[in-house]
């Protein structure tokens, strides 16, 4: 997923049929790059999209209009987080060995990428998963690594960023054990 940034917009619908009409009425507002336009599970519509910030704006104000009440939840972030667009981009960063891991869980793909850039900009961590949606029911999660004390600042960062209703569970491994390290964080 190409990110051109820096600003970034998010829509969910409920509709797959309405997340096409707002794709197309988001892009005929101003020049942004839709960066992911698909179905996800459980048959919602996503839409990531980027540019410079009065463009993503201009374009996130028309797939509001556009959406009307089947958005589900949406985000704007003028300035979204380095480690948050690597990730992505699919180009998450690695564990280190005796770092602590801190993983979020949220019902939103929008909640998710939000409490993912709070905790980027929170602590001096670094995002090593991000999944958004497909095959979990819509939901997000994503782990993050660093020493431990900035892993629990940018948990309790994230946490704090979204509405309580949105955030499944926090989670911190202290230290995880090596065998874990490719397959699950």
């Amino acid at each position: 997923m190409e990110l051109p940034g820096p600003a970034l917009g998010l829509i969910e619908l409920e509709s797959i049929a309405r997340g096409m009409v707002v794709a197309d009425a988001l892009v005929k507002r101003a020049a942004v790059r839709i960066s992911f336009a698909e179905a996800v599970t459980p048959g919602k519509y996503l839409l990531i999209f980027s540019g410079p910030v009065a463009e993503v704006e201009e374009s996130f104000k028309a797939a509001l209009l556009s959406g009307g009440p089947l958005v589900i939840d949406r985000l704007l972030l003028p300035q979204l987080s380095p480690g948050v667009a690597r990730a992505l981009s699919g180009k998450p960063d690695l564990l280190r060995p005796g770092e602590a891991v801190g993983i979020v869980e949220t019902h939103t793909v929008a909640s998710a990428i939000l409490a993912a850039d709070t905790a980027a900009k929170r602590a001096n961590i670094r995002l090593t998963r991000l999944h958004l949606a497909k095959g979990i029911g819509g939901k997000g999660y994503f782990t993050i690594a660093g020493s431990q004390a900035d892993v629990e600042a940018a948990l309790e960062g994230a946490g704090a960023s979204i509405e309580p209703s949105l955030l499944v569970t926090t989670e911190i491994i202290e230290r995880p054990h090596p065998d874990l390290q490719g397959p699950v964080f």
